[in-house]
């Protein structure tokens, strides 16, 4: 019985011990994720290239054979629309929630004419757009989500170093912007 005992106590003792642990720990590994990384890129609704060396927010593009962008958004206020287009072998998008949830992914080989035009926005917006279309978005995919924060990751292939520039030029131009199609509208 005092064998029973003492192993209970010492696995209350030890799950208490690792509670505080996980507790203190806690800040450490919050301030870490994903979305808080590409926030610390720069400002939000602008692309911004990740370098081939771990930078500040310790984010890093790792494999030689492609280039990485980041951006993120906030479409609280109203819909953001992406916008690329170059004469690269290869690119893809991923849009993802504050939680890191994939929201949406289209990659050249699904998009109209391999040109990447797409808005996001709220289910609210996304109505208020479908219902008076503008012209300049007309032929873009719409994509609806839920939560109003997140980042996106757009990459392109670089098989070889004569991609380069094409690469640098399709990145560089890529476009992560409010749309304001109704300025004296607030959604």
């Amino acid at each position: 019985m005092l064998k029973l005992g003492l192993a209970i106590v010492t696995g209350l003792l030890g799950a208490a011990l690792l509670h505080f642990i996980i507790i203190l720990s806690l800040p450490y590994f919050s301030e870490k994720d994903a979305y808080t990384r590409v926030l610390a890129e720069g400002e939000r609704h602008s692309f911004h290239r990740l370098p081939d060396i771990r930078d500040r927010a310790g984010l890093v593009q790792d494999d030689p054979f492609v280039e990485l962008s980041v951006c993120a958004y906030d479409i609280s206020q109203g819909p953001i629309r992406i916008y690329a287009r170059g004469d690269v072998p290869f690119w893809s998008l991923g849009i993802y929630d504050a939680g890191s949830n994939e929201v949406f992914s289209i990659n050249d080989r699904t998009a109209s004419n391999g040109v990447l035009d797409v808005v996001l926005a709220t289910p609210v917006q996304l109505t208020l757009l479908r219902k008076a279309l503008p012209e300049p978005i007309s032929e873009a995919i719409l994509v609806e989500t839920q939560q109003a924060d997140g980042y996106m990751v757009l990459r392109t292939m670089v098989p070889q170093r004569s991609f380069n520039a094409a690469a640098t030029e399709f990145l560089s131009q890529a476009v992560c912007a409010p749309f304001d199609w109704r300025p004296r509208q607030q959604f």
